[in-house]
């Protein structure tokens, strides 16, 4: 590591290609459609979970979840272990199997733990919504449901997180003395002692009875790897501005109270603002008002403005600390629960700015999380959860966007970091990449768990409506043929350690004060966009410099300590790693590297190797064991040792192969257009969006591997079940194989 003085570097934008620029027709339709011709249809037999089964990764699991006790963090606090010190890596998704009945739920646990996953987030909603019940009761129907889920997840050695508020998705009820004049609860739980006191009596109802399913009660269970306060809220959101009214004012009279606190008086307070005032102040009457939140987005020159916004800023951050602290202490004293807790998962209304804000008010719970998707533009009627036809849409791979990739966090030293709901976004074609990515990216960078969202049937889901009735193609789904289908190889790379975790490639150390002020960090996240509460039109991808270049997470981990000296942060050289004239980024590792001039990514570690993006255009790939040659536009390929030995010598290996998949019938055809701020895109229409089956792109994949052991090659079929032999070609010290057309999975093994 070298002072940051001595390495702040200067990167030229735009620093990735626009799709529309890159070969291999990304702009083409014919390039993303899923030829009929050349095709298979996705019709995977229920899966009996036979002992014949020749992929089964169950045994990656414990007997029972927690069967050591509980999931707590590693001696640095950054990694997370099992009761007995065993370090775990969790290949996690998001199920609403709960919704189903009790053999479902088993059924999609066994599923689950036979591809990978060991940990799954129940995200529901504890207050009831009968009409005659208080705020402060719950829905007993979902406890049951909760507790009939962790039931059947424990016994395949499955997690669960629980997340039992989320305050934009709440049905207001009349009975409810809340919220008194705003149209939502955004917010309110922070503040409003109402809420609280309900929110407690929640907590209570769900932890404390004996969960009748398992035998104890879920505050004592050690399968509850982690308890969230609550799901995508802040006081640094848009959704701020959404407090009206009474609810308003409760906030304002706690911000005159704080500044009375800080300053002494109101007109103490105003002399150290310069004066600077706010439409709706009136220090005779008391009140001195929150600005709009755009304000503490914009840079400031006037010092007094500064000041008033810097109070603001620190004002919101520790009214969600002071609320995070009390709720942790609530579950852990009165109610006492060893569960691991997070403080919440969301963003705020400006990466650049307010983001370390945010991430700081979660410091009082032991987990860090963020929400964080990949996807292009989606525009239509239902666009924020629907697929119809004349929805338009952009179509891009993160193999040309490196900045978007969702594992690029800066993460918060002392801490466990979790994804918790994310995934390659339909209508998005480009999904093969996903799981690969994310477990080469996960393990290089200290990701704890990556939530893949979501899943709602016990096995596979076909293309169906979003909502049960809408003539409509689902779209927050993951339990498809080129996302769950390309889970197993991933999850046994990522769990099993076969990719290198890197050294932190950059520290940075924050003042509070800096924070308050909103500076500019050393480094940030790329911004994201959420179609359902974003505004559309801040929303854009400002590529806004910072002093170190923003693929610095594709290097290695970046980390954030707050409350520290700025002149403690270390930026390493990143000029070996990352080659803008070639369009490269290199782990520090050496063992991954992203080309994203050409579309590709590829991992060369000694028990997995293997390639995802656009391979026909690369021609024959060649990495230290194998070599992979395509003729599929668009493809993923990877091969993992099964026995925890090098490829090279390994007596079992899956071969594993990804392309593209889409509804029966699907139609698109390419257009431009521009939203209402004048913005243009290039993308395609929705002409039909299909129905079932999946039609699932031909794999045109060849390996050879320099293994001289390996004597069969068996494909199976998506239960892991032999479908017979393929040809083996050998010769002097490697083996060839060509991957059947309509298969996932292939296990070369040693006679």
């Amino acid at each position: 590591m070298v002072a940051l003085l001595m390495v702040a570097c200067s990167h030229p934008r735009p620093w990735f290609l626009n799709a529309s620029q890159t070969a291999g027709g990304i702009g083409n339709p014919a390039a993303n459609l899923v030829d009929p011709a050349q095709s298979w249809d996705f019709v995977p037999a229920v899966d009996r979970f036979s002992d014949d089964a020749l992929l089964d990764l169950r045994y990656l699991n414990e007997s029972v979840a927690g069967e050591t006790g509980f999931i707590r963090q590693s001696v640095t606090g950054e990694g997370l272990v099992t009761g007995n010190g065993r370090a775990i890596r969790f290949w996690p998704v998001n199920t609403y199997i709960w919704r189903d009945s009790s053999a479902a739920m088993a059924d999609q646990a066994r599923f689950l733990a036979k591809r990978g996953v060991n940990l799954v987030r129940w995200h529901g909603q504890i207050p009831s919504l009968q009409a005659q019940d208080s705020l402060q009761a719950i829905d007993e129907t979902a406890r049951d449901q909760l507790w009939q889920m962790v039931a059947a997840m424990k016994a395949e050695g499955i997690y669960t997180v629980i997340s039992p508020y989320f305050a934009a998705a709440l049905p207001l009820q009349p009975q409810w003395p809340l919220p008194r004049d705003s149209d939502s609860m955004m917010g309110l739980l922070f503040f409003d002692a109402t809420l609280q006191e309900a929110y407690k009596a929640w907590w209570r109802a769900l932890l404390e009875p004996v969960n009748p399913y398992t035998g104890i009660a879920l505050k004592d269970d050690p399968a509850v790897a982690l308890l969230q306060l609550q799901n995508e809220d802040s006081l640094l959101f848009w959704t701020l501005q959404g407090l009206r009214g009474e609810d308003l004012n409760l906030l304002t009279n706690q911000y005159g109270d704080w500044l009375k606190s800080k300053y002494g008086s109101l007109d103490q307070t105003l002399a150290a603002w310069d004066n600077s005032r706010f439409d709706g102040d009136d220090p005779a009457q008391g009140q001195l008002v929150l600005g709009h939140l755009f304000e503490l987005t914009q840079p400031v020159s006037d010092p007094g403005k500064a000041q008033r916004l810097a109070d603001q800023t620190e004002f919101l951050t520790l009214t969600m600390t002071r609320f995070n602290a009390d709720m942790v202490s609530f579950l852990r004293t009165e109610i006492g629960t060893q569960s691991l807790i997070n403080a919440n998962n969301w963003k705020t209304a400006d990466t650049l700015r307010l983001n370390d804000a945010e991430r700081y008010s979660y410091e009082p719970g032991e987990v860090m999380a963020v929400n964080r998707y990949y996807g292009g533009i989606h525009k239509g009627e239902y666009s924020g959860w629907a697929i119809v036809d004349g929805d338009r849409f952009t179509d891009e791979s993160v193999l040309f966007h490196p900045d978007q990739l969702p594992t690029n966090l800066k993460q918060v030293a002392g801490h466990p970091m979790l994804i918790t709901e994310s995934s390659w976004v339909p209508p998005l074609s480009y999904q093969s990449e996903g799981p690969f990515v994310v477990s080469l990216y996960q393990s290089l960078n200290g990701v704890d768990g990556f939530f893949w969202f979501s899943l709602d049937q016990p096995q596979w889901r076909q293309p169906a409506s979003a909502n049960g009735y809408l003539p409509s193609l689902g779209k927050w789904i993951a339990d498809t043929p080129e996302l769950l289908g390309n889970f197993p190889a991933a999850a046994l790379m990522y769990r099993q350690g076969y990719i290198q975790a890197g050294e932190v490639v950059v520290q940075e150390h924050r003042r509070l004060e800096d924070i308050w002020q909103r500076q500019i960090p050393i480094i940030a996240e790329a911004d994201t966009f959420d179609p359902n509460r974003d505004i559309e039109a801040l929303s854009a991808q400002a590529q806004r410099d910072t002093q170190v270049h923003p693929l610095a997470f594709l290097v290695g981990p970046v980390e954030v300590t707050y409350d520290s000296d700025p002149a403690q942060s270390q930026v390493m050289d990143l000029t070996p790693y990352i080659d803008a004239t070639a369009k490269t980024v290199t782990s520090i590792t050496q063992e991954i590297t992203w080309d994203y001039g050409r579309g590709l990514c590829w991992l060369n570690s000694p028990k997995a190797q293997g390639v995802t993006g656009f391979l026909q255009a690369a021609g024959s790939l060649e990495l230290a064991d194998i070599v992979v040659t395509s003729g599929n536009h668009y493809a993923t390929a990877v091969a993992v040792a099964m026995d925890d030995q090098p490829l090279a010598s390994s007596q079992q290996i899956l071969v594993q192969v990804g392309t593209t998949a889409r509804p029966t019938g699907w139609g698109q055809t390419a257009v431009q257009w521009q939203d209402d701020d004048g913005n243009s895109y290039s993308g395609y229409e929705v002409t039909n969006y299909g129905a079932a089956p999946w039609q699932v792109a031909n794999a045109d994949v060849s390996l050879t591997l320099r293994n001289s052991a390996i004597t069969r090659a068996v494909a199976l079929d998506m239960n892991g079940i032999s479908q017979g032999e393929i040809a083996l070609k050998r010769e002097p010290g490697a083996v060839t194989i060509t991957m059947p057309t309509n298969a996932k999975y292939v296990v070369l093994a040693a006679a």
